[in-house]
């Protein structure tokens, strides 16, 4: 049996500490938010196992610093969506916003519509899948991950790159520094087959081009001094 949050009549701090209080209790049971009115900051800080059903749509940092708990979001999420994500799972069911997954250490981020730009800045293990397209200045200094996008990328895809990586289905606007095209070897394709099964997502890994660090950057070099 779920429970119910109306935050019409609930006010966020009091659905938030219901929440926490579940998932540290690791009662696992489902909590459904109606009326969520585009609140900011709902369902952050699960430190456990907990199934949490948002009907409609979130403003900025939903589900911050996820451990644990599935999240999923019954229309779009605003800036910041899952950021600092630890594990656990968090679905959008519709468009996310800026920097979605920003410095996120681990667990699965579903974008099932677009997400705008800065799609996993930072990024330091933490697996995102965007059904549609992503915007500019995505995976900015990536550390660790991997960024799945079945549709386009804008601008600079992988600006100052370390070792995530990137897989694009659709065409790239253009790289950013030290990010390039690499091979698509047989660990990767198993890689990118797992996360497409997982997020629910039609589309093939034979049909990704994989994208990650050229590793100039990595030391000071006055050859490369006009990339910095």
């Amino acid at each position: 049996m779920s429970v119910t949050l109306d935050m019409s009549q609930t006010p966020l701090r009091e659905v938030n500490a219901t929440l926490q209080a579940a998932a540290k209790a690791q009662s696992n049971e489902p909590h459904v938010i109606v009326n969520a009115r585009g609140s900011h900051a709902m369902a952050v800080g699960l430190d456990g196992p907990l199934h949490v059903t948002v009907k409609g749509s979130t403003g900025y940092y939903c589900a911050g610093m996820n451990k644990e708990a599935t999240v999923t979001v019954e229309g779009s999420a605003g800036p910041g969506v899952a950021e600092n994500m630890m594990s656990g799972v968090v679905t959008i069911e519709g468009d996310a916003s800026q920097y979605a997954g920003a410095t996120g250490h681990g667990g699965l981020l579903n974008i099932k519509g677009n997400a705008s730009s800065r799609c996993g800045i930072s990024m330091k293990g933490i697996d995102i899948v965007v059904h549609g397209n992503i915007g500019h200045m995505s995976a900015f200094m990536a550390q660790k991950g991997n960024l799945v996008v079945l549709g386009d990328a804008g601008d600079a895809l992988g600006d100052s790159l370390y070792e995530a990586r990137l897989f694009v289905r659709g065409s790239v606007k253009s790289l950013g520094a030290d990010c390039i095209e690499k091979e698509m070897r047989p660990e990767h394709v198993e890689v990118l087959k797992e996360l497409l099964e997982r997020a629910g997502a039609d589309a093939k890994p034979e049909e990704f081009k994989r994208y990650g660090s050229a590793r100039k950057l990595y030391n000071f070099n006055i050859d490369h001094a006009g990339e910095y």
